[in-house]
């Protein structure tokens, strides 16, 4: 759906040229869910931007459903921009206008609507996200995760094929949070929209994602399935955010693993081995001894997993090595 090749972005400021995005490669699915996550000067609004063009990039193209965006003029970017809804961090609401105002902005400014219509397209538009009983109230009167309900309301009413998501949780409370990306999570699977999500949580990521990339002062330094980016983090920004996701101190297991004896792995289950006795197994088969240091259990998007951190001593340790790896375990050596 989105295509970027070798796109860069620089900035002018004090008589000299910063650069926001280095040249990066990046293609993003249709019909998927794919986060960008990095800290603060990232890059990684800047790269939303660029996708509809509220950015003009450096140099490189941009395509979206094979259409080459950097080329378009001012009446056929109009045009392409009703293809992509976007939802705001701070809702961007106009707080004169009614709910129901607001999420008929869109269709006004298109002016190829009848009043009737928009009434109509309106009225669904709450119905799909809960607030068909607020249409009459203004911003003011709504909590935060109204107002980004709202928001998601009006982004849609285009019906767009492309959905970006520019922080669109980080005003929001933990239990806020979760609702909103339940909804968002709906609307990519009913109506089959690429959205493309930015944050600076990977537990959003987790949650949510179908497929990441990582941010780092501008460059592009790890992408792929949020399973293998969440548990194999290759970079050290991506070991850094899935550490605080999981509220991991490498440093103290570290410590722990002076108390222990043994060979320390960090087992990797996924799916339906998640919740199967295979450790109890193996080590009553190979004659192996084991010591849990540390333990999740959890999920990424629909997909539940497990890691462990084990000392194994004694027995027959390739055999056990070898029955994890046959059961589709994968196997990390910690020491």
């Amino acid at each position: 759906m989105i295509e970027f090749q070798q796109v860069y972005k620089t900035y002018a400021a004090k008589g000299r040229e910063i650069q926001a995005l280095k040249p990066i490669d990046l293609e993003i699915p249709a019909g998927r869910i794919y986060g960008l996550i990095g800290h603060s000067g990232a890059g990684k609004s800047t790269l939303l931007r660029l996708i509809n063009r509220l950015e003009d990039p450096g140099g490189g193209r941009i395509k979206v459903a094979g259409q080459d965006v950097t080329q378009l003029n001012a009446s056929e970017l109009r045009a392409f921009r009703r293809q992509v809804g976007m939802i705001f961090q701070h809702f961007n609401l106009l707080s004169s206008q009614t709910v129901a105002d607001n999420v008929a902005l869109p269709l006004k400014l298109a002016g190829e609507f009848s009043r009737q219509q928009i009434r109509d397209k309106v009225q669904r538009l709450l119905q799909r996200v809960g607030l068909e009983d607020q249409a009459n109230k203004y911003p003011a009167q709504l909590s935060g995760g109204q107002k980004q309900r709202v928001g998601i309301a009006r982004a849609l009413a285009t019906d767009p094929k492309i959905l970006l998501c520019d922080e669109a949780t980080s005003a929001l409370d933990p239990q806020t949070t979760a609702q909103v990306l339940d909804l968002l999570n709906e609307i990519n699977r009913e109506l089959g929209l690429t959205l493309v999500l930015i944050t600076h949580e990977m537990d959003v990521i987790r949650r949510i994602c179908d497929q990441v990339a990582v941010l780092d002062a501008g460059e592009l330094v790890e992408q792929g399935p949020v399973s293998e980016v969440f548990l194999h983090p290759q970079h050290p920004t991506t070991q850094r955010f899935v550490q605080e996701a999981e509220q991991m101190n490498e440093e103290k297991l570290h410590e722990d693993f002076d108390r222990v004896e043994g060979r320390i792995l960090r087992l990797t289950f996924k799916g339906e081995t998640t919740y199967e006795p295979l450790l109890a197994e193996v080590a009553r088969q190979t004659g192996v001894d084991f010591t849990l240091l540390a333990g999740r259990i959890d999920r990424i998007r629909d997909l539940p997993y497990g890691q462990l951190t084990v000392a194994f001593k004694g027995g027959d340790l390739e055999a056990a090595r070898q029955r994890l790896q046959d059961a589709g375990v994968h196997l990390e050596e910690l020491r």
